[in-house]
């Protein structure tokens, strides 16, 4: 049972458009779950925004920066410029004031900002779930005496990564949420 659901940079740019993540469509839909069943129970649900550079394509105030799904009233938006949604934030600050223990990571890219948020909150303390189709990235070009990997294979990696301290279901459509009063 989880307590909360982190959406970590579900921003327009990477999830729709030309400049969208391979798997977009998916991962909205499983994200879209995770949002209905954590509002359902009443858990806390937390948006990571990232601050892209200028230029970027998640660049702050431009189209491609904006959350994807509107925040509902009482849901907190943390912008970050880091991979690690802890780094610089009040995040710890806002879960522990929740009382969360065990938390939802859902969102993009799955080896840089999923994978570093879900090891700061594995070092933290926290319990992390990571449903399989609620994360995602690009494919990764080749590179030096390399071929290129596919956005899937590269999403998979990233959870391998991470070890055995993270718990990975393969859908959202598992993930239960423990009801708040």
């Amino acid at each position: 049972m989880a307590d909360a659901l982190l959406v970590v940079d579900i921003q327009n740019a990477f999830v729709q458009g030309p400049s969208a993540v391979p798997g977009h469509v998916m991962l909205r839909s499983a994200v879209k779950v995770l949002l209905d069943k954590a509002r359902s129970a009443w858990a806390p649900v937390i948006f990571l925004q990232n601050d892209g550079p200028a230029g970027a394509l998640d660049e702050p105030l431009r189209p491609g920066w904006k959350l994807h799904f509107p925040p509902l009233s009482g849901e907190v938006v943390i912008r970050k410029t880091e991979d690690d949604g802890f780094e610089g934030t009040d995040l710890d600050t806002i879960l522990t004031a929740f009382g969360v223990k065990n938390l939802v990571i859902c969102g993009v890219l799955s080896e840089m900002c999923v994978a570093a948020t879900a090891r700061a909150a594995l070092e933290r303390g926290y319990g992390v779930l990571l449903p399989h189709d609620a994360h995602a990235t690009y494919d990764v070009p080749p590179g030096p005496g390399s071929q290129g990997v596919p956005a899937a294979m590269a999403a998979r990696a990233a959870e391998w990564s991470l070890g055995d301290e993270i718990t990975i279901c393969a859908s959202a459509n598992e993930v239960q949420f423990r009801k708040r009063s």
